[in-house]
């Protein structure tokens, strides 16, 4: 069976803080490649989990690429020590600051790839002009803030007209989705044009991981047939 052309990214956010680079090595042994790291403030959303520290300790531990997604206020305040942490790719929110332009930009600058989010109801509006500047769009298909919600249906047909916007400029950025992704709907979300899959308690709620990456494949490759 080949497997389908999708990066699967867990969540951290529901691995076990007590032992993350074990976790971590798990992961590289698993085969897995990215690592989804979610940065909470407690202001834009309501909840509070990490920062530098903790992502520098994770990046002397670990190979994996580290998928950082901001969810914070302001978050051009601290790109800088995101990227020196060891951040592979840098995620910002549309609605989180006022100079979204000048906050891709500066991650591409640092070195890292830049990428956009956008909560369930912002409209891909809010993005297409800097389409050109991403690497990633993250399509958030619950909330944030809290790990475990229930997938929101209506985010599908977002996934497909950001596919469609992508086809049409001939653009080349991947489309992330983030919430409530688990086997049921992989494949859907896959057809749907997303490239990377987050997966938090239906990811590292299933161990053995090698296993349970199997059956984020196998689920794709026999639903998408």
């Amino acid at each position: 069976m080949t497997a389908p052309t999708f990066i699967l990214s867990p969540s951290l956010l529901s691995a076990d803080f007590s032992r993350l680079a074990d976790e971590l090595a798990a992961l590289e042994e698993a085969g897995l490649t990215w690592a989804h790291l979610d940065v909470m403030d407690g202001r834009f959303v309501p909840n509070i989990t990490f920062g530098p520290p903790v992502i520098a300790s994770m990046r002397r531990k670990s190979r994996l690429y580290f998928d950082t997604h901001l969810m914070i206020e302001r978050p051009e305040r601290y790109l800088s020590a995101f990227r020196d942490a060891g951040s592979d790719l840098i995620c910002v929110h549309a609605e989180a600051t006022v100079h979204l332009e000048r906050a891709v930009a500066e991650i591409a600058r640092l070195g890292a790839a830049p990428a956009v989010a956008l909560n369930p109801a912002t409209p891909l509006s809010m993005v297409e002009y800097l389409l050109p500047q991403l690497d990633m769009v993250l399509v958030m298909t619950v909330n944030p803030g809290f790990g475990g919600q229930s997938f929101i249906p209506f985010t599908m047909d977002k996934v497909k007209a950001l596919a469609a916007m992508r086809r049409e400029r001939d653009l080349s950025f991947r489309i992330q989705v983030d919430g409530g992704v688990t086997p049921d709907n992989t494949a859907a979300l896959v057809a749907a044009g997303a490239d990377v899959l987050v997966s938090g308690s239906a990811f590292f709620g299933h161990p053995p991981y090698k296993e349970r990456l199997d059956v984020f494949h196998a689920a794709a490759a026999t639903r998408a047939t």
